[in-house]
């Protein structure tokens, strides 16, 4: 998890809520963190230094692997080693081949203006790209869910203005093993995901707030090896873990178990 108030991103192991790992070198307000396959962890370093750095699997040494023109408010490395990088006030989305001796990235998605087209961003934020090398992208303020098939620059909308689900500055989207969307929507508070019969509201469907049942402004999302949901929840300044149960009956709920503070 990144902090942009504190400069650090912390880790834990899955289960605890004791920090294993505090990284704070040379880190200015990092946004967003990728954790690779072998554990190696990719921070945004963009907001000053314009860098995305990669900290080696349990060392506090780093190197930079990408060099942007801003914050990456997104992160991700597909199967072919290409990481990613949303550049929200840029309305773009990068690319780098890692390891290719090169830090320098090409253009992925976006054509650097902000607009509503197919080929455009409007503050684009959360990224995912799929074992089909498909990038989707929470284009926020458009209000939608951007799919971009593999090598193609123009996009057909997933989620947003229409449809069984209307979305609200969507910050995030991640993919299950299944194929399901899942989609935090920010300024409505709630994280929505699809089904077979279209999308509905899984987590804090309520409204706002800081129980342990609502969220406010939250930001991001991530699936543990369980399939527990885990939430930045911005306003509250808190991580909260939605825990994945099946009834009986075979129908999935979840359930809201611990959160952790940190800002």
């Amino acid at each position: 998890m990144a902090s942009q108030v504190y400069n650090f991103v912390v880790t834990w192991p899955q289960g605890s809520s004791t920090i294993a790992q505090n990284m704070s070198l040379n880190l200015n307000r990092p946004f967003s963190v990728f954790v690779s396959i072998i554990g190696d962890i990719y921070i945004d370093n963009g907001y000053s230094n314009g860098r995305v750095d990669k900290f080696l699997f349990n060392t506090s040494s780093s190197v930079t692997v990408m060099n942007v023109s801003g914050s990456c408010y997104g992160l991700f490395i597909d199967l072919n080693n290409y990481l990613y990088c949303s550049l929200k006030n840029l309305h773009q989305v990068v690319k780098i081949l890692l390891n290719s001796g090169t830090t320098i990235p090409t253009i992925a998605a976006g054509n650097g203006s902000a607009g509503s087209q197919s080929n455009m961003f409007n503050f684009p934020q959360g990224i995912y790209v799929d074992s089909n090398l498909n990038l989707y992208v929470a284009d926020c303020g458009n209000n939608r869910i951007q799919l971009f098939q593999s090598g193609q620059l123009n996009a057909v909308t997933v989620a947003g203005t229409l449809g069984t689900i209307i979305l609200n500055y969507p910050t995030a989207v991640v993919l299950d093993g299944n194929g399901y969307l899942f989609i935090v929507d920010s300024y409505n508070h709630r994280i929505v995901a699809s089904s077979s019969s279209g999308f509905r509201c899984i987590v804090a469907c309520s409204g706002g707030g800081s129980t342990s049942t609502q969220l406010s402004f939250p930001q991001s999302m991530a699936f543990d090896s369980y399939g527990n949901i885990y939430v930045t929840d911005r306003n509250n300044s808190r991580i909260q873990k939605f825990t994945y149960q099946q009834t009986s009956c075979s129908k999935l709920f979840l359930y809201k178990e611990t959160s952790f503070s940190y800002n």
